[in-house]
């Protein structure tokens, strides 16, 4: 009977079970919630996905822009320095696209400004590395404009459903509005969840496009400029090495005297 007593009172003070959960509001919206949901949440996913990818893609180039200022400009010709790049690099397409313009140039018949062939072939090449570069920064500016107004789409539909529960139960009980309201306000939390990270994501590699298109139109330049000049133009490269040296000789260096101001007697 005593033991009997205790079950009964451990059963009646145990919590009572929680119907107002996510998951809980998204059984209650149906098809139409879980819909919303998986759209947000493929957003957010893609979202993510080109932000590592192209993050990767732009760091790739930046590390081999060290190597193209080092090794590169210290080779006698530009086909022994492109072989020094990758073979898949930006920098080398550039190199490449170069030289195949000045063969092409030796067989036209016309008198096409050289100078004019190469630089509108470089352009084009470097139009499509930016281009490429840009690829799936679309898809992130798509989701942070649209994030929030599929959210607010399942917002609209939550407070729907909740006037229809008050409607027929004549009553605005906490009971009857809770699941959908809860599925508003989820709703609208993922969308702006979803949508923030996306535009803060764009303007980031949007900004590193820019310092790499940067980049590539001053390396197209001393390519054209040293393709023009037959080998004769280079860009200056200090290495580390000649900069320490540099900042030794101008730290030993003896200093100029002074010449006197005090008039002699």
């Amino acid at each position: 009977m005593y033991i009997e007593l205790l079950a009964a009172a451990a059963g009646g003070s145990a919590a009572p079970a929680n119907r107002f959960g996510f998951w809980e509001a998204l059984n209650q919206g149906g098809v139409i919630a879980y819909s919303i949901f998986t759209v947000l949440v493929i957003m957010s996913v893609g979202s993510f996905y080109i932000l590592i990818t192209k993050w990767l893609e732009q760091q790739k180039i930046m590390n081999q822009y060290k190597g193209v200022r080092t090794t590169f400009w210290r080779a006698p010709t530009l086909r022994e320095g492109a072989n020094k790049l990758d073979k898949n690099s930006a920098w080398r397409q550039l190199v490449d696209d170069g030289l195949s313009a000045e063969e092409s140039h030796e067989k036209m018949t016309d008198a096409l400004d050289a100078h004019d062939w190469l630089h509108g072939s470089l352009a084009r090449s470097e139009a499509s590395i930016n281009a490429k570069l840009a690829g799936g920064l679309p898809f992130l500016a798509t989701v942070g404009a649209t994030a929030p107004f599929v959210g607010l789409l399942g917002t609209v539909i939550g407070i729907y459903r909740a006037l229809i529960n008050i409607g027929l139960a004549g009553s605005a009980s906490i009971d009857k509005v809770a699941g959908p309201v809860g599925e508003a306000l989820i709703m609208t939390a993922i969308g702006l969840l979803v949508a923030v990270p996306a535009v803060l994501a764009y303007n980031w590699l949007q900004a590193r496009n820019k310092r790499i298109a940067e980049l590539l139109s001053g390396f197209s330049t001393d390519v054209l400029a040293n393709i023009n000049s037959r080998g004769a133009v280079k860009p200056a490269v200090m290495t580390q090495t000649s900069t320490q040296q540099a900042g030794k000789a101008a730290t030993t260096a003896p200093a100029k005297p002074v010449a006197s101001t005090t008039p002699r007697p």
